[in-house]
């Protein structure tokens, strides 16, 4: 006889069918399992053989072979302990094979017979729903795979032993229910930052449009300050990103006890990361930081001292909002549509352009540091501020600063006219004016005659690219929207220039 539990396995988010097939038989004693496992996998048998024995069911002295179909598919993680062990009661007679023809099975056994949480439960979960199934999963998990729909069965026991009384009828599982996490409270403020207005307004901008942003100033001006309470006036996640995001953090095993958040993403990756650590890959091909800021932020402070390549690997998700991982056996696609926020020093010393210093290397200090980042990456950033030391004026008797809550408010609404537009357009898988089309923007942002000839002389005497000049009509266009305008007018146009141009203190560092 031949037992099958249907289980899945990841590829990107993606759960791709695998059927687990266990037949008992005459022969050589042992427990062999074939189908392309990796360690993990094959581990199984000892974990599988010890929970079963834990819960009072002894292995026939017989020979037991369980494939994990399709056979060239690599099978990875833990999560095919559960499977097996299922298919193998259900091929002892010990639970009913039928009761098991309607679900997806996915799980970790411990020794004695509990069931460990595993990643990936909320993917499964909705694969196992497009497939017509429920699922069965930890318990642990179980919070996590209910967001994929009130209509999918879902069993989350906690032991083989509670499953078994499930079937047998002694006992009901009930199904659990979506947990999402409490919001974070007390998120830093803009309020306790001193001075820095044009910066503030610069964050302000770019949180509203979703566009890249790059701070340069000298140690101690507040560039990392600035960007971590930048979650404080991003908006919360839609439903639609709230599952997307979760599907990706799901995978990576990030979602502490199966809770989604509303709240946006907000990776922070030390500049000695790895190009696997930051667009992902390895061994298994998992996601990266760049992934795991979906729908969120990605800052990367010392922008400088991250390695060359590693940064060039980020000009592609940046275009597309994907990384694509590709391998000699497989290719795997990750989402990545985040918003850049990256902090630098202006030299090595971190003071070229102060007043009273000089370089000990003089402009080569400014120009080899700011060369290690190259010109496509630059080119990608919508918005470039110089952000000077704060004055003692400031510190001593600072202005009243305006709270994070009034500018939240002010970047929802302009997010809110951004979603109306794109959806009236006809593109409501765009939310933000960064993520909008060369081709839509130009009908968004027409411009009168003196806009345009003021566009025109900047892009000559700037050069800037063809990138260039649609990103700065994204950023003028924002600009309006935080106006609460639906033309855009010059002084929106001007600002949106005065982002992407150098700094005049740099400029005259150099």
């Amino acid at each position: 006889m031949v037992a099958r539990v249907s289980t899945v396995a990841f590829q990107g988010i993606e759960g791709v069918p695998v059927d687990v097939q266990v037949m008992v038989a005459p022969g050589k004693i042992g427990m062999q399992i074939v189908g392309l496992p990796d360690k993990a996998v094959a581990e199984s048998r000892e974990r599988v053989q010890a929970a079963l024995h834990a819960s009072g069911l002894a292995l026939p002295p017989k020979r037991v072979t369980v494939n994990l179909a399709p056979a060239d598919l690599p099978k990875e993680g833990s999560h095919f302990d559960l499977p097996i062990a299922l298919g193998l009661m259900a091929a002892l007679g010990a639970i009913p094979a039928e009761a098991l023809s309607g679900f997806v099975v996915i799980g970790e056994l411990n020794l004695d017979g509990t069931i460990a949480a595993v990643a990936g439960a909320l993917p499964a979960a909705i694969g196992a729903n497009a497939m017509g199934k429920g699922l069965i999963c930890p318990a642990e998990s179980g919070a996590e795979a209910a967001w994929a729909g009130s209509e999918i069965d879902i069993l989350a026991p906690r032991s083989l032993i509670a499953l078994a009384n499930h079937f047998r009828g002694t006992q009901v599982l009930s199904r659990p229910e979506p947990a999402i996490r409490a919001p974070a409270a007390n998120l830093p403020d803009l309020a306790d930052i001193k001075g820095q207005e044009s910066a503030k307004r610069a964050l302000e901008v770019a949180a509203a449009g979703g566009h890249n942003l790059l701070m340069v100033g000298p140690p101690g001006s507040g560039k990392s300050m600035l960007a971590a309470r930048l979650p404080s006036i991003l908006p919360p996640l839609s439903a639609a990103e709230l599952l997307d995001v979760s599907m990706v953090h799901s995978v990576a095993g990030q979602l502490s006890g199966g809770k989604l958040s509303d709240r946006r993403p907000f990776r922070t990756p030390h500049h000695s990361a790895t190009m696997a650590a930051l667009v992902g890959g390895g061994l298994r091909a998992r996601p990266g930081e760049a992934s795991l800021a979906h729908h969120g932020v990605l800052f990367l402070d010392e922008f400088p001292e991250f390695s060359p390549q590693v940064l060039d690997a980020l000009r592609q998700p940046l275009e597309t909002g994907e990384c694509i991982i590709a391998r000699a056996n497989h290719r795997v696609a990750y989402p990545a549509d985040f918003q850049l926020v990256a902090a630098m020093n202006p030299c090595r010393c971190g003071m070229a352009g102060e007043p009273g210093h000089t370089c000990a290397r003089g402009p080569r200090c400014l120009t080899d540091y700011q060369g290690r980042i190259s010109g496509p990456l630059m080119d990608r950033i919508d918005i470039r501020i110089d952000v000077p030391a704060v004055s003692a004026t400031d510190l001593i008797k600072p202005m009243a600063a305006e709270r994070s809550e009034d500018v939240a408010r002010r970047v929802f609404a302009a997010r809110e006219r951004q979603r109306e537009r794109f959806a009236e357009a006809g593109t409501p898988g765009v939310s933000t004016n960064a993520r909008c089309s060369t081709a839509m923007i130009e009908k968004l942002a027409e411009l009168d005659a003196g806009g345009t000839q003021l566009l025109r002389d900047a892009a000559e005497k700037f050069r800037f690219s063809a990138r260039a000049y649609h990103r700065v009509l994204k950023v003028a266009r924002t600009l309006a929207d935080l106006d609460g305008s639906a033309v855009l007018g010059r002084i929106h146009l001007a600002e949106a220039i005065s982002y992407r141009i150098p700094s005049e203190r740099l400029s005259a560092a150099a």
